[in-house]
């Protein structure tokens, strides 16, 4: 392939890269929320519609007025001009005076043995004294100078006509200048203002329902039950309706899953207590007590299945006390032997499910310990979210298989200790409290040398 070929294609990618920058740079200045998305598209072809009148308005209507206003005033002055000149025997000049008020609405009068002020610096943006000044250059051969800003209502113009004297006109600004042209501006930012209010009090009215229904769909999935009717348009309605329809179908076939394994349950632990008097029957034997132990670790895997099943979905959430709840797991692992460190930083009040959190907590605790000599455990609530770490001095784990302990039934016992009794569903049954709070729980390495369980979730 020859290597001319390619490198257009190179350049072009490099082009477009600079692009793909501005694009990404354009998408982090804009606002994530709906409500403020929404705002920006009214307001946007508003302002771009109101900016575009505006400007077809100043150049084209308002210069044109003003322009043919000062070319008027400009002609009065240059018709005075040559009334002075041609009739020299007015030496005191009442008759241009008389003409100028009564005729033009112009203060005329002629300055003798005076000359030109010094020019004045012109105002940063003034569409009366550039006409003015055109039209003044263009009709009077003359040298002049004008005052725009001095006074509010009045312009100053002076006139040069020959050597020794010079003609001042004062005049208003209205006659040369479009002074009510504001009014149309006013009214157009007032009118826009006004529906813009309108439309956003009417869009906050549309996005209420939105949020509600967020709110609530973040609630279900932190197991918290909140009262929600739908509301607002007719599709944002649907979404609300086919939510809890969706709710109504997990709460139907979670109670269906919970009844059935109950009944399973109470057909199960019939004939283990079948089992159980059948076995005391016997005479005392090796194995009769191999059977025993056999039916009571059914019992426990039993239970296990049950409380994995179950999830204590049924309730609620509530304020708790997180000092007080793991100072008790603290106490209860201490009993068994395994000493355990304490450290909680932050507000203690949170909100969950008592139960479940305390099962979740007893069970990473009780993981712990059987695996570590030493406990540490840690908590921080400084934020919206809770950490927890749960930290032991054990073997630990490899990386590839932290994922794998959470799955139901299974047991790792080849990377840690024999699991005497276990049925493999403690972190599986954690991590599904947790996700259940709108969180989640994840293993890492420890400090201490063992495994650290971080538990996070929204509090």
């Amino acid at each position: 392939m020859n290597i001319r070929s390619v490198l257009p294609f190179f350049s072009i990618r490099r082009r477009r890269r600079p692009a793909a920058g501005v694009m990404r740079w354009l998408g982090n200045l804009m606002p994530k929320g709906l409500y403020a998305r929404s705002l920006i598209i009214i307001i946007a072809p508003m302002v771009l519609l109101q900016s575009v009148i505006a400007y077809v308005f100043m150049e084209r209507h308002w210069q044109t007025v003003t322009q043919r206003l000062s070319a008027a005033v400009t002609s009065d002055i240059a018709a005075l001009i040559d009334i002075y000149q041609s009739y020299p025997q007015d030496p005191d000049t009442e008759t241009l005076s008389r003409i100028a008020t009564q005729r033009l609405q112009l203060d005329v009068d002629i300055l003798r043995e005076t000359s030109l002020p010094p020019p004045s610096p012109k105002p940063f943006f003034s569409i009366l004294d550039q006409a003015l000044s055109d039209e003044l250059a263009r009709q009077i051969p003359y040298p002049f100078w004008i005052d725009t800003v001095g006074r509010s209502n009045l312009i100053e113009i002076r006139v040069q006509i020959d050597p020794y004297n010079t003609m001042r006109v004062l005049a208003r600004r209205s006659q040369a200048y479009a002074s009510n042209s504001h009014i149309f501006l006013v009214w157009m930012t007032g009118s826009s203002l006004v529906l813009l209010g309108v439309a956003i009090l009417f869009l906050r009215n549309q996005i209420k329902p939105i949020l509600r229904l967020a709110e609530v769909a973040e609630s279900f999935g932190k197991g918290r039950d909140i009262e929600f009717r739908p509301r607002g348009a007719r599709e944002v309605r649907q979404a609300g309706q086919a939510f809890i329809e969706m709710r109504r179908r997990i709460e139907r076939n979670i109670d269906q899953r919970t009844a059935m394994l109950n009944g399973v349950s109470h057909d199960l632990r019939t004939i283990l207590t079948r089992f159980r008097l059948s076995l005391a029957l016997f005479p005392d034997s090796p194995e009769v007590e191999d059977l025993q132990r056999d039916v009571d670790e059914m019992t426990r895997m039993l239970e296990g299945y049950l409380a994995f099943a179950r999830g204590d979905t049924g309730e609620q959430a509530v304020e708790i006390d997180l000092r007080v709840l793991l100072k008790e797991i603290k106490a209860d692992s201490e009993r068994q032997g395994h000493p355990a460190e304490l450290d909680i930083v932050g507000d203690p009040i949170i909100t969950a499910r008592p139960d479940a959190f305390r099962r979740m907590l007893h069970n990473l605790v009780s993981n712990a310990g059987r695996y570590g000599d030493k406990i540490m455990i840690s908590a921080n609530h400084e934020t919206r979210w809770l950490i927890l770490h749960i930290d032991d001095n054990g073997p630990g784990l490899a990386p590839e298989m932290r994922e794998e302990v959470f799955k139901p039934f299974v047991r790792l016992d080849e990377a840690r200790n024999q699991d005497e009794g276990g049925s493999g569903l403690g972190l599986a049954i954690a991590r599904d409290i947790a996700r259940a709070h709108g969180g989640d729980i994840f293993l890492g390495n420890s400090p201490t040398g063992g495994l650290r369980a971080t538990v996070r979730l929204p509090a």
